[in-house]
């Protein structure tokens, strides 16, 4: 069985035993392809000396060595499982020490000028102010953002209903603010947008389908330099903000855990790490002796 069939096989069984995102499908893939050139010869005779070296050519940042090397493990795992191999050639391989980074995030005052960026005078604004104070008010995942169908939103009852990683399924509550910009959003832009069409889709783009991820992302940078806010964006950081203001202002880890769909409550720490880090730069600030 060649390189191209045993990737895609593996890929087909990852999807449907673990209910993968696209983005993660892709990132794998992409990895499989690029040890598979570099290897040049089959994937199944590869052992844990390939690996090594392939790690030591590429020289890999440690996420991205983390990363790879998790996606090899599953592979192999996958060959043994369908008794192509007889061993795991990753079994004795180690994960890189990682350094942790803090995600970028906003304060309270930088959230609202961006989320006041979007001019509501627009059928774009009006969409585009509805996808921020959503994305703000739940702690979504930009991939949860622009999924979304219409029938996933309850404005009656004042919840949202989200499939996240692994397919997982999560039921939110949503801030009036929020839903207040939502049904202007339904009433006042969506009909516009859907061009005399048919979609589920909730949030729709200039060509009535669902918007990408790159464009929303290139929507974000945009309003955070109309807002004059100077710092480097990601698709989370109004998730990270969500999750940071809410630890910041007394909620349990465990529900903020739950809110924001993490597998293990570890991911979620990190948020503390943040409060941690700003009290102790407010300490050194205004503390006479500090």
């Amino acid at each position: 069985m060649n390189n191209a069939v045993l990737i895609d096989k593996f890929l087909d069984h990852y999807w449907l035993s673990s209910g993968a995102s696209k983005n993660t499908l892709s990132a794998y893939h992409s990895d499989l392809k690029l040890f598979s050139k570099w290897l040049d010869s089959n994937l199944a005779h590869s052992n844990s000396a390939h690996i090594h070296n392939y790690f030591k050519h590429r020289q890999l940042s440690p996420a991205t060595q983390a990363r790879v090397l998790t996606c090899l493990r599953i592979f192999y795992q996958y060959l043994m499982t369908t008794n192509v191999i007889n061993a795991n050639p990753t079994d004795k391989l180690h994960h890189p020490k990682q350094t942790k980074n803090l995600p970028v995030f906003l304060n309270i005052e930088e959230v609202v000028r961006l989320l006041n960026a979007p001019d509501q005078n627009t059928i774009f604004g009006m969409r585009d102010r509805a996808m921020l104070e959503l994305l703000y008010s739940c702690g979504l995942r930009v991939s949860e953002l622009i999924g979304l169908n219409y029938h996933n939103i309850n404005l009656n009852e004042e919840y949202i209903r989200i499939h996240g990683k692994g397919n997982k399924e999560r039921i939110l509550p949503m801030g009036e603010v929020a839903m207040d910009y939502l049904k202007t959003y339904e009433k006042e832009a969506r009909p516009t947008l859907l061009k005399s069409g048919q979609t589920d889709g909730y949030f729709l783009s200039n060509r009535g389908s669902n918007m990408s991820r790159q464009n929303f992302f290139y929507i974000i940078k945009a309003y955070a330099l109309k807002a004059g806010i100077d710092k480097q964006l990601s698709p989370h950081t109004l998730r990270h903000a969500f999750a940071t203001h809410l630890v910041q202002r007394g909620a349990d880890l465990r529900s903020v855990q739950l809110m924001l769909g993490h597998s293990d409550i570890s991911t979620t720490q990190i948020y503390t790490h943040i409060q941690n880090v700003q009290l102790k730069s407010q300490h050194k600030k205004h503390h006479p002796r500090g």
